[in-house]
């Protein structure tokens, strides 16, 4: 392991990221919140299909140039809006990169340019990150580029348990960016008991005052893992899936929910809207940030809670890919990649960050929503790839629960 190098602008940045106020997912305004119609629109494109295109010519030996699309605030940024790490990447490289906040939500970016990807056309991005699950999609449908793992040899730093997701099982298509739990969150004055398992949040008390996750693997996964379910085999099907969909519908009914929603369950956790609810895990880190106090605790509940990961994909139509691998590769030196999950407050996918990181921020080093240890990730499971009926079939059902309700 490479020493951390004596860099007082990567020491100022770590410190900056302790005190920042938002993460990528705090501010997602996602299609999946705003309109149950588009996302429902977007389970039909994800077909097979019989000509695949083909992978455009790389024409990085003479471009040094490339774009990258990303989530907001998903990325180490200093005080005058500049990113830090990229910089690094284009002195020591020579590529410039343009990064572009592209990425609100998986299902509306993929709508956007999915017209694009099916001829195998330029959607003005060389590398874009996105979620397990729409990974998936891309990868089936031919829209991602086949990587020269010569070109990224720091990929031999990836975590052991996110080098085989039965999606791409030799990483072949996808490299991991970012990783990050579903559990549950609670406000320690209104809630001094705490919470353990999903059904807590069934509790009179709460009535009105939970939220829950529109992205449905996280909800849906959560109530299927109480009910028993290993979300991440193939054991199960319609019944445990419809199973849990009617417990939620029940609650909703009932009136416990406030909202089932997207990011904004943080504004309303702020506001006291909600006391309680399934979230994300570096949101509550950020939220406690900001307030100033441990006002909220994140717990993965006792029957399990999920485990996501944002992924670097290089699109069928992108022209300089051997550029975006020379990015990959270098993201994953474990002091850049200390940098950023400081930054952002998820796990890095990077073995050895968490050495680097003890010599700039020692206290972050047993965190574990940022470095999780193997008794963490044995509570979370990913939830397993489903193949296109499926996707359709349970995106459906989630959202015209929501629709009905």
């Amino acid at each position: 392991m490479r020493a951390l190098p004596e860099d007082p602008q990567l020491r100022d940045l770590v410190r900056l990221a302790r005190s920042r106020t938002v993460s990528r997912r705090t501010v997602l305004a996602g299609a999946a919140a705003a309109g149950a119609a588009l996302t429902l629109a977007a389970c039909a494109p994800f077909r097979s299909i019989s000509n695949r295109p083909v992978a455009a010519k790389d024409h990085s030996a003479t471009v040094k140039s490339m774009i990258w699309a990303n989530w907001p605030l998903y990325l180490d940024q200093d005080s005058k809006k500049h990113y830090p790490t990229l910089q690094n990447f284009e002195k020591q490289s020579g590529i410039h990169v343009a990064y572009d906040i592209a990425v609100n939500d998986n299902t509306s970016y993929y709508a956007d340019v999915k017209e694009r990807l099916a001829l195998g056309k330029d959607i003005s991005a060389d590398t874009v990150c996105l979620t397990d699950w729409m990974v998936s999609q891309w990868i089936e449908l031919g829209y991602a580029q086949k990587l020269n793992h010569a070109n990224i040899p720091n990929l031999a730093n990836l975590s052991p348990e996110l080098r085989k997701p039965d999606f791409d099982p030799g990483r072949n298509y996808s490299v991991p960016w970012q990783s990050g739990f579903a559990g549950l969150c609670w406000n320690k004055d209104e809630v001094p008991g705490g919470l353990k398992q999903v059904s807590d949040l069934w509790a009179p008390a709460l009535k009105g005052r939970v939220s829950a996750l529109s992205e449905w693997r996280d909800t849906v996964g959560l109530v299927m893992m109480e009910h028993g379910v290993d979300i991440s085999g193939k054991s199960w099907g319609d019944t445990q899936f419809n199973k849990a969909i009617a417990e939620l519908t029940t609650h909703i009914h009932d009136g416990q929910f406030h909202d089932i929603q997207g990011n904004s369950y943080v504004d309303d956790l702020k506001k006291g809207k909600t006391v309680a609810g399934i979230v994300w895990s570096g949101d509550v880190e950020t939220l406690n940030a900001e307030l100033g106090s441990e006002k909220f605790a994140f717990v993965i509940p006792e029957s399990g809670g999920t485990l996501w990961s944002d992924n670097f994909l290089v699109p069928v139509g992108s022209q300089e890919k051997s550029n975006a691998e020379k990015l990959i590769n270098f993201y994953y030196e474990p002091e850049i990649a200390a940098t950023v999950a400081a930054y952002v407050n998820y796990i890095t996918p990077v073995e050895g960050a968490k050495e680097a990181i003890a010599k700039i921020s020692p206290e972050l080093v047993d965190d574990q929503l940022i470095f999780p240890n193997a008794e963490t990730l044995a509570k979370v499971h990913i939830f397993r790839t489903l193949d296109q009926a499926e996707q359709t079939r349970y995106q459906t059902t989630f959202q015209g629960m929501l629709l009905g309700a």
